[in-house]
């Protein structure tokens, strides 16, 4: 009998495929979320770089700086479980940072692996769109003009 790519296990979601997420005041390491979703039946690992730019909006950012909500990290899991429960996901990481940052400095990373990249892709797109529009994380904007801005999550 042929055995069809749903039949490997590799092609299964994996038992435990969230493996980090938090929320940090110290910098962000993409090494560390790479790693983490580490996984020898997956084809595809997307990864997506979130970093403080020097101008939003027609206007040049001075300082910046991240808080959220305690529940937080309580939303981002709702995040992470809702892709899982809708994506073959082999890995799941999501790292965000609070306080102050500067202009260059990694402000999220998120990485997803799944047997393959179109897989891959579509989750890890879903899953920083999610985390941007439902975690409870603000930023908040000082411009070289003196004005400021925040901008929240939800």
């Amino acid at each position: 009998m042929a055995r069809t790519h749903d039949d490997h296990p590799g092609e299964q979601a994996a038992q435990d495929p969230i493996r980090l997420l938090d929320i940090r005041e110290t910098p962000l390491s993409v090494d560390e979320v790479f790693r983490a979703v580490g996984d020898d039946a997956a084809g595809g690992t997307a990864l997506f770089v979130g970093t403080v730019r020097d101008h939003d909006g027609g206007q040049d950012v001075g300082a910046l700086g991240y808080s959220c909500h305690p529940t937080a990290v309580e939303e981002l899991r709702r995040v992470a479980e809702k892709v899982v429960a809708n994506f073959p996901v082999r890995g799941l990481a999501a790292v965000h940072r609070v306080g102050e940052l500067a202009v260059g400095d990694l402000a999220v990373v998120v990485a997803v692996s799944c047997a393959h990249r179109g897989e891959a892709f579509e989750a890890c797109r879903t899953l920083i769109d999610d985390l941007k529009r439902e975690v409870p994380i603000w930023k908040h904007q000082r411009f070289s003009d003196g004005t400021e801005e925040w901008v929240g999550a939800c």
